[in-house]
């Protein structure tokens, strides 16, 4: 049986609860004008996520891959020549109205679950207090899913793979953690790309990605970018030590 290096990945990934959920993550990331949107660029965010989640052995929703065939359709139909009598309808518009109810149900539900966690918060009349659960420690929030993006652009630019020869390929994540780490030894940060520059072959670009997700996850490293269009850097976390850097 195949091992496939995605199967070392011992934590969760943030998860979209739809197709929709997704496009409005893109729309909000980028501060996109919802009645105007960019179908071509948020298409191609849209896909880089979808690959990055192929790469990973993610599995992907029947609807998620309906609205990717939904984008491909609104960009091609947007590149068509508009009638120059009547007005054409704008081809956005149903996805739009979809965004935009789908956007109303969601701000209601947190709102109803934030009332039931603060109704559940209180202490009933009588003598009888029920224990409350214990509250995890909040994970730190990192913009992974921007990451998938990256790294779903990288692998879309990759060549095709032609293999005439099958070698064992010794690539495991910790050996990819090690030369990850190696490469902050005299520098505080790097372009996300840069991470990738010494094996571009697809297996080790996935497994160098885990590693850097693990790496995130534990704070040995910290993502940030600039603005919203600037490359995305990974740099030293801060509360980095040798003690840190030896058990990575």
């Amino acid at each position: 049986m195949t091992h496939h290096p995605a199967a070392e990945l011992v934590f969760a990934l943030d998860v979209f609860d739809g197709p929709l959920d997704l496009l409005l993550y893109l729309i909000r990331k980028d501060e996109i004008d919802i009645y105007d949107i960019p179908i071509a660029e948020v298409t191609r965010q849209y896909l880089a996520y979808l690959d990055a989640c192929r790469e990973l052995d993610l599995e992907i929703a029947g609807e998620f891959l309906y609205i990717a065939a939904l984008l491909i359709r609104i960009k091609a139909q947007m590149l068509l020549p508009r009638p120059e009598i009547k007005e054409a309808d704008d081809p956005r518009e149903e996805l739009v109205n979809a965004l935009l109810e789908y956007g109303k149900v969601k701000r209601l539900s947190s709102l109803l679950e934030g009332l039931a966690i603060s109704q559940a918060r209180r202490y009933p009349r009588g003598n009888h207090y029920p224990s409350l659960p214990t509250q995890e420690p909040e994970l730190v929030r990192v913009d992974i899913a921007a990451l998938m993006i990256a790294f779903g652009d990288l692998i879309r630019r990759l060549p095709r793979e032609t293999i005439y020869q099958v070698q064992p390929q010794e690539v495991t994540v910790d050996l990819r953690k090690a030369h990850i780490l190696s490469l902050f030894d005299d520098c505080d940060s790097l372009v996300f790309e840069e991470l990738f520059a010494d094996d571009r072959r697809k297996i080790v670009m996935v497994v160098t990605f885990i590693a850097i997700l693990e790496l995130v996850r534990v704070g040995i490293l910290r993502l940030e970018q600039a603005t919203r269009f600037s490359p995305i850097r990974l740099c030293k976390g801060e509360d980095e030590s040798a003690s840190q850097l030896e058990s990575a």
